[in-house]
């Protein structure tokens, strides 16, 4: 095994164990769809009066609409949460000692990716299973042409908060930063509405939400799980995945990025 094999499976076992550890952490992952799903689903459906019938063209419940949108929540929860611990390593020393190793940091950073996007989809396959018992179920193939479209969102929406955590200073400063992350991409996309729904309020918000790559996600998530593929969300998804994942290695980067102007 080589060492950036090793690397890999190092990390990996190293977030694994403090995901078990923080037992916490997951129920809070789980419990937070959950109640979107449980208690919100029957406000959102009576108040906007929602008939949904997506592009797959089979009616479906509110409730099993707004699956894939909480799956996603999953995602870009874990995502930011996984960067939290990363500005909590860097404050600590840790992060520092990971970095300095001989393997190029492009390779380490995308570890600690793999491994926050393994533990995330863990949890949506969890959250999936609690729905099925709650009598929404997929598509049997629905679950198994899923896994890479969580595994591509989840690298994406851990970009954008490894990127974040490239500029943020201070543990405290970065959980205010998420806040103001997570709930204007959670809200400004199709997670809890069709766009069609959106464009009826505001062109201008459609548009917004439109152009939102957590949308994407998204609906690449959806038509998984109904056993279809949505090329343009797939496109938007590596797309956007790229540049994010771009940004977070300049900003990782000594020589240019934000990491040398902090000292």
């Amino acid at each position: 095994m080589n060492g950036a094999l090793i690397a890999l499976r190092a990390i990996l076992i190293r977030e694994a164990l403090r995901f078990i550890r923080q037992k916490g952490r997951f129920v809070a992952a789980l419990v937070r769809p959950l109640v979107w799903l449980v208690v919100f689903a029957a406000g959102f459906r009576a108040a906007l009066g929602l008939s949904i019938t997506p592009p797959y063209q089979t009616y479906i419940t509110y409730e099993i609409y707004i699956v894939p949108g909480l799956c996603g929540m999953i995602l870009l929860f874990n995502g930011m949460q996984s960067s939290l611990s990363l500005v909590y390593d860097r404050e600590m020393g840790s992060m520092r000692l990971l970095l300095t190793s001989p393997l190029p940091r492009w390779w380490l950073l995308f570890c600690r990716l793999i491994s926050s996007t393994a533990i995330s989809i863990l949890q949506v396959y969890t959250f999936l299973g609690v729905a099925w018992i709650y009598g929404i179920d997929m598509p049997w193939q629905g679950y198994l042409m899923v896994l890479p479209a969580l595994a591509l969102c989840g690298v994406m929406l851990g970009a954008v908060g490894l990127a974040l955590s490239s500029i943020i200073k201070q543990l405290e400063n970065f959980a205010g930063v998420m806040n103001f992350v997570i709930f204007p991409m959670f809200f400004l996309s199709s997670a809890l509405y069709p766009l069609w729904k959106m464009a009826e309020s505001s062109a201008l918000l459609h548009d917004i939400c439109a152009f939102n790559p957590f949308t994407h996600a998204v609906e690449l998530i959806r038509f998984a799980l109904y056993g279809q593929m949505n090329w343009i969300a797939l496109l938007w998804v590596l797309a956007s995945g790229a540049v994010w994942l771009a940004l977070a290695l300049w900003g990782y980067d000594p020589a240019r990025g934000m990491i040398r102007r902090k000292g």
